[in-house]
């Protein structure tokens, strides 16, 4: 009786060991099947490179525009080899996220703000200064010129590598309260910002109180009425609706919102030398393009408000300007017991 069961666990533990040897080689075979499946899926496809650009505006603005013209560009110039995925309205990453992400190697390429720049880089905030820059001309030859250069090289010691400025145009101030013509118009409003020192004490000096709203939660506050007014350009006031909730619109070219195009340093630096050629060419094309596209975009949209019965527009006359003026120039003085006067100077007067 004990030999008859030591012989049927013998068998049953030689069976049991056939099924395992079975049901191994089975799923090595499915494993190689698929695995033949996936890699003549991917052929001639291994040498693809793809780019995700992640924004936060709409695809319609300034930025959304020439992010999708870069990518096409690149795209031609590679011959296919670079696909940029573009990422618009935060769908990826939001405007605080973005930047992290970029760092981390989540996301190849990014276009943040200037004043999310300055969270890594303080003397970034003199780009924050508001009435910094005359006109559009001067803000081109100062981001294409050696005060651009200089600033991009600042970025590669935080491990990014920095390609190009865009622009977004001269922002205005916005107000569901009343008009804001003199700096008293502020006192006891609430307004959204960007994260910044600058903006913060912007607003400060006027008498009103900042609070900081990610882009991709401005249209939500507004309808929750969080704050009474905000800066901002025509295209994105126009393109995201925020006009509805504010109607009071000044013109007062205060301050400019201009993006820099950066990607992540080591993937740029793991790229072939004649993709870097390429996407560089394509950078400069579409940033040329955006260039002009911007002013053109905010010059129709601010028609186009004006025509609206419900948008109140309201030029500032060159004395309401020196007003605001006087009241920012602590901002000026602070800088540069920071950071000295080499940027102020460089800026009012570029090479």
């Amino acid at each position: 009786m004990v030999l008859s069961m030591k012989r049927k666990w013998k068998w049953w533990s030689l069976f049991s060991l056939f099924l395992v040897v079975l049901v191994s080689w089975a799923v090595s075979r499915q494993t190689v099947k698929e695995q033949v499946v996936y890699d003549d899926e991917q052929k001639g496809l291994e040498k693809q490179i793809i780019v995700y650009f992640s924004h936060v505006v709409a695809e319609n603005t300034p930025k959304g525009l020439a992010a999708q013209k870069f990518a096409e560009l690149v795209e031609q110039k590679t011959n296919g080899r670079v696909k940029v995925e573009v990422f618009a309205n935060g769908s990826l990453y939001s405007d605080g996220e973005e930047l992290d992400a970029l760092l981390r190697g989540d996301v190849q390429m990014i276009a943040p703000s200037f004043s999310k720049v300055t969270e890594l880089i303080p003397e970034w905030q003199v780009l924050d200064l508001p009435f910094l820059f005359r006109d559009d001309d001067h803000v081109r030859r100062v981001l294409t010129g050696e005060v651009g250069e200089e600033l991009l090289r600042l970025l590669e010691t935080k491990g990014i590598k920095g390609l190009a400025f865009w622009s977004n145009g001269f922002k205005q101030m916005m107000s569901m309260a009343r008009p804001l013509i003199k700096p008293d118009d502020f006192r006891g409003l609430r307004f959204r910002i960007m994260p910044s020192e600058v903006i913060e004490k912007q607003f400060r000096l006027l008498g009103g109180e900042p609070v900081a709203v990610s882009f991709d939660h401005v249209y939500r506050a507004l309808e929750q009425h969080k704050f009474d007014g905000q800066e901002n350009t025509i295209s994105n006031l126009y393109s995201k609706g925020f006009y509805k909730f504010q109607p009071y619109l000044t013109i007062s070219n205060h301050g400019y919102l201009g993006y820099v195009v950066m990607v992540n340093e080591s993937f740029w630096d793991h790229l072939p030398v004649d993709i870097q050629r390429n996407i560089m060419e394509a950078m400069r094309e579409a940033t040329e393009w955006n260039w002009q596209k911007a002013k053109e975009q905010n010059e129709k949209e601010l028609a186009q408000l004006r025509r609206r019965q419900d948008v109140h527009v309201y030029w500032l006359t060159a004395q309401e300007k020196e007003e605001w003026e006087k009241k920012f120039s602590p901002l000026y003085e602070a800088y540069t017991r920071q950071f000295g006067s080499r940027w102020l100077d460089d800026i009012r007067e570029p090479k």
